[in-house]
């Protein structure tokens, strides 16, 4: 998928939970998603993940927001962005997105050089777009479209293909180790990155906490509408022609 901005996860993830507020979309009753059978599962998972949210990575994130300048949050944003336009490459070339691929390969290569490691996003600046993509999407493109919703403790949301798409890109990250042989400084760099992440997605958290009825489900619901918005590079099409 085309990704204008640096910050897609937050913006897309806000519009998303603004969008169905506006909406007023009420989730559906527990046990009633067929897309959900691990419900039971997935609620407890959730209940977990919520406590470890408030009690360690919300206060992280909420720390690094308020000490970390402006300006070197944009570099560190855009330094794990650089590293995942490999990913997004990769991905599109699987998919059959060679031009995209191309771009995405030009943008590490700007932004790794002229960018000083990706510490600033020249090539958007000359009009190369970032595109978002995953192993996960890569599934669904050749075929793997309907899969069950999972919840993953400190992984939070995903379904079974990309569960498994997870764990391919995890392989051609080189922030799990493909490139970073030390194991201090691949924690370190995993660290700071979820909990730049997790800063990112603080201002959607009070949208979601006026207006989820069942938080679980109105998380669920947006994280399987974005994934499919992704797949379909940002033009699903209707659900009832979907595939």
């Amino acid at each position: 998928m085309r990704v204008t901005g640096k910050r897609s996860l937050r913006g897309t993830f806000a519009a998303l939970a603004a969008a169905l507020a506006l909406a007023g979309a009420l989730p559906a009753a527990a046990g009633e998603n067929p897309g959900d059978p691990y419900e039971g599962f997935n609620r407890a998972m959730f209940a977990v993940n919520e406590g470890v949210d408030k009690v360690v990575a919300k206060p992280l994130a909420q720390v690094y927001d308020t000490v970390t300048p402006l300006p070197a949050r944009a570099g560190i944003g855009s330094f794990f962005d650089n590293i995942l336009d490999l990913r997004n490459a990769l991905n599109n070339l699987l998919q059959g997105k060679v031009a995209d691929a191309a771009s995405d390969l030009g943008r590490l290569a700007i932004n790794s050089t002229v960018g000083i490691f990706g510490l600033f996003d020249v090539a958007s600046e000359l009009g190369l777009e970032r595109h978002e993509e995953d192993f996960g999407q890569t599934l669904a493109v050749w075929g793997y479209r309907d899969s069950a919703y999972i919840f993953w403790p400190l992984l939070g949301p995903r379904t079974v293909r990309d569960t498994g798409g997870f764990v391919v890109d995890a392989y051609t990250d080189p922030t799990w180790g493909t490139v970073y042989k030390s194991v201090a400084a691949r924690n370190s760099l995993i660290g700071l990155r979820f909990v730049d992440t997790r800063a990112d997605l603080l201002p959607a958290d009070a949208v979601v906490e006026e207006a989820a009825l069942d938080k679980y489900a109105y998380v669920r619901d947006a994280y399987l509408q974005r994934r499919r918005n992704l797949i379909f590079d940002g033009r699903p099409p209707r659900l009832d022609d979907d595939y």
